[in-house]
């Protein structure tokens, strides 16, 4: 991963040129100093990643959380996360109201919504939990988000169909930053021109297994090109938690 460290440019000083010099000499080893609390402190979760490519797909897969921790960081949303209910519950597709096949809730900084399969979300306050895991993925891929979909699927009946997370709000030069936690499940990636009985092109898909305590990152032009799904697997029969960190724009919303 590419690391970017803040700069800071020197203030001019007036003083005598040995002064000077001295304090220029003491401001630039203070300055270095400083960069390098600064990257050690926004890159201080450094992970051994895993490139995942194929015709415009670049994605990053790394463990992020060792077991001890991820089970931790599992149990304590499991009792911090409110999932939506009701009517919250459902999507459109094709003009139809569908039931959620999982748990979804929507968290992130306030008065932010989000916009997909034809429902508006509300994004709720951080959790403690939630906050924490975000914080570690902005250290680890030096991006910021400033929201989170969570998703929970109780076993391997729970699933997600295919789609694509390219909602006109998302800043398309942000990730969508995949976080795994419970049980591991299968992830599929399908060429848009390779779907279906009207498929243009033979395009073999990607499979991935998304560990506990794993992240996932779909870089762009991964979302314009491939939709992704997380089938049905019957044989699994615990629970698992997802949270896909986004970046919404503002602007982009008006």
């Amino acid at each position: 991963m590419e690391k970017f460290v803040n700069n800071r440019a020197f203030i001019n000083d007036a003083r005598s040129p040995q002064k000077k010099k001295l304090k220029l000499e003491s401001d630039e080893r203070r300055k270095q100093e400083e960069d390098e609390e600064d990257e050690e402190d926004e890159f201080s979760h450094p992970v051994p990643w895993q490139k995942i490519e194929a015709e415009r797909l670049d994605c990053d897969y790394a463990l992020l959380f060792s077991k001890e921790e991820a089970d931790h960081l599992f149990k304590q949303l499991e009792e911090e996360v409110v999932y939506s209910t009701g009517e919250e519950a459902q999507v459109q597709v094709f003009g139809k109201v569908h039931d959620i096949p999982r748990k979804q809730a929507t968290y992130g900084d306030a008065g932010l919504t989000y916009t997909y399969s034809g429902v508006t979300r509300l994004a709720n306050p951080w959790t403690p939990t939630l906050e924490y895991i975000r914080d570690v993925v902005t250290k680890t891929t030096g991006q910021t988000f400033n929201f989170v979909l969570v998703n929970r699927y109780k076993d391997g009946q729970d699933h997600m169909g295919e789609h694509r997370d390219d909602e006109k709000e998302l800043d398309p030069l942000c990730p969508i930053a995949s976080v795994s936690l419970g049980a591991p499940r299968d992830f599929i990636f399908r060429h848009r021109d390779a779907r279906g009985k009207q498929r243009r092109r033979q395009i073999e898909p990607v499979k991935l297994e998304l560990a506990h305590g794993s992240l996932l990152l779909m870089n762009s032009p991964t979302n314009t090109f491939w939709y992704h799904s997380l089938p049905v697997r019957k044989k699994i029969p615990l629970p698992r938690i997802n949270l896909t960190f986004r970046r919404i724009l503002l602007y982009r919303k008006k």
